[in-house]
């Protein structure tokens, strides 16, 4: 066990799991096999000791989690319940008439993702949610869709100073290093090349229509009427109530409203805390739960006593909607328990990394660009961004000294990099939920994300190694934002020349 802790073997249960995802396109058995592995690899190859590991991590993590599965099940319920009403049927009447063709319907659907900048979890279930009628009204792909949610959740989240990854963020600093962290955050804003990239390349996607590799081919088959396989495709609950626009858009925002009242709350609003300081020092998961809770009471209140649906019909959704997330659920459970047979507590994967990296960053020019990388690889290996910034930003500010504009532009990579791992990786909980929220097979939103994020992860590169060796990480953006336009350039060019052809 000693010589596999704290080791380059511990990037093998990640590495295991991600090729037989690939591989079998079956998600709920790569991914125990990469905790059953793991775990054999932590208990010394000892059999009982590997069961035993195997559910004590399970405990560790799922029970840590507990937050985000009841926000979940009760997101389920509250979209089962606006489903049966048949208030996303009077919406979709409606939107039909108002959203005139498919380049409008994918716009529309990467503003309501951005406008749902809170909180990336319930910004995936959300959107996919509200706006997979319309998309499959106007024959685009579920995996277009999911690939829509993903680019505008982690993406949005980690330049918005109002959510839950702003606090994240702000809380990764050393307390002893005395930086103020939310106006650090601000500072990356700019530099954050690979959300501001994907917020363009996937402008330029829906505005030109031209799709490129497993996206395209999967595209060509919806329009032509054939369906692509889906995730988690239990609906949530068939309309049998009288329900208006109102009883959707309604509700929504009470949800929206509850789901920040619950962040500030449990950041000490209440207590005279300032609204950024309530963001900074929120528990984001915790906050969700009492935001949805007081959304899903407004909804039951607010559809039975108008009669649009009896209290027997919104019991129904009960069941209905835990249904409906069970799928994204035991993924969601399988990954954690995986990032947590990586965590420091047993094969510390982070801490090998953090290790390597501090033997090596003499060169400050490409600081940046090492650390984007490592993030990318980290991130992608464990699905998760938090853990990877929360690992890299104190190896950061104690290899940068009191150079604030290199801590700064490497903090930024850093931020780039988790959150191009966290959307590249399959065992991403936002990649998860992204194909839950669009009930997508999840490999096929895997594989048709992947080139569309590679391509936008070599902008970065590029861009950042621009920044470190001009010293100016707004130089980095703007070698980064022609780097991406120079392949759009392309794309659209190849298109042009093949459709001559």
């Amino acid at each position: 066990m000693i010589g596999l802790v704290h080791s380059i073997w511990a990037v093998l249960p990640p590495v295991i799991t991600i090729i037989l995802a690939l591989a079998t396109k079956e998600v709920y058995t790569s991914l125990f096999t990469g905790v059953l592995v793991g775990s054999f690899m932590y208990s010394g190859f000892n059999i009982i000791g590997t069961i035993d590991t195997v559910f004590k991590v399970m405990n560790d993590k799922i029970g840590g989690n507990v937050y985000i599965l009841m926000f979940m099940v009760m997101l389920g319920i509250f979209v089962a319940a606006v489903n049966k009403s048949g208030a996303s049927e009077a919406y979709g009447e409606w939107a039909a008439k108002v959203i005139k063709g498919r380049r409008m319907a994918l716009f529309v659907t990467m503003l309501l993702g951005i406008l749902i900048f809170i909180d990336d979890y319930f910004n995936c279930l959300t959107v996919g949610a509200v706006m997979r009628p319309i998309t499959d009204k106007f024959h685009i792909s579920r995996a277009k869709l999911a690939y829509l949610i993903d680019a505008t959740a982690a993406p949005i989240c980690i330049i918005a100073p109002i959510s839950s990854w702003a606090a994240a963020v702000s809380s990764s600093l050393p307390k002893s290093s005395g930086i103020d962290g939310f106006a650090l955050f601000i500072h990356t804003i700019p530099m954050n090349l690979y959300a501001l990239l994907t917020i363009a390349f996937m402008l330029f996607i829906i505005i030109s229509g031209h799709d490129f590799s497993k996206m395209k081919e999967l595209e060509d088959r919806e329009l032509n009427g054939l369906v692509i396989s889906e995730e988690g495709s239990v609906e949530a609950g068939t309309p049998v109530g009288n329900g208006k626009i109102v009883d959707l858009v309604l509700p929504l925002l009470v949800l929206i409203a509850g789901c920040v009242f619950g962040m500030t709350y449990t950041g000490g609003i209440l207590e005279g805390a300032s609204i950024r300081d309530a963001f900074a020092n929120c528990d984001a998961a915790r906050g969700l739960v009492i935001g949805s809770f007081i959304g899903l009471v407004f909804t039951a209140f607010f559809y039975l006593t108008r009669r649009v649906l009896k209290f027997s019909e919104f019991c129904e959704c009960y069941l209905e909607g835990f249904k409906a997330m069970c799928p994204g659920m035991l993924i969601l459970c399988f990954a954690w328990s995986l990032s947590g047979i990586c965590s420091e507590d047993y094969l510390d994967l982070g801490g090998y990394v953090a290790h390597v990296m501090s033997g090596n960053t003499t060169i400050t020019a490409l600081l940046p660009v090492v650390f984007f990388l490592v993030g990318i690889g980290l991130a992608f290996a464990t699905g998760t961004s938090w853990g990877t910034f929360g690992i890299l930003i104190p190896i950061i500010v104690a290899v940068s000294g009191h150079d604030m504009n290199l801590l700064t532009m490497t903090v930024a990579a850093v931020l780039a990099g988790a959150v191009a791992g966290d959307h590249l990786s399959p065992i991403s909980d936002t990649t998860i939920m992204s194909s839950t929220g669009a009930q997508c097979h999840h490999i096929d939103h895997v594989q048709t994300q992947l080139p569309y994020g590679l391509t936008v992860s070599a902008c970065c590169i590029v861009g950042y190694l621009a920044a470190g060796f001009a010293g100016n990480g707004l130089v980095g953006t703007a070698v980064g934002f022609f780097c991406l336009a120079c392949v759009a350039f392309y794309i659209y060019h190849f298109k042009m020349e093949k459709n001559k052809a």
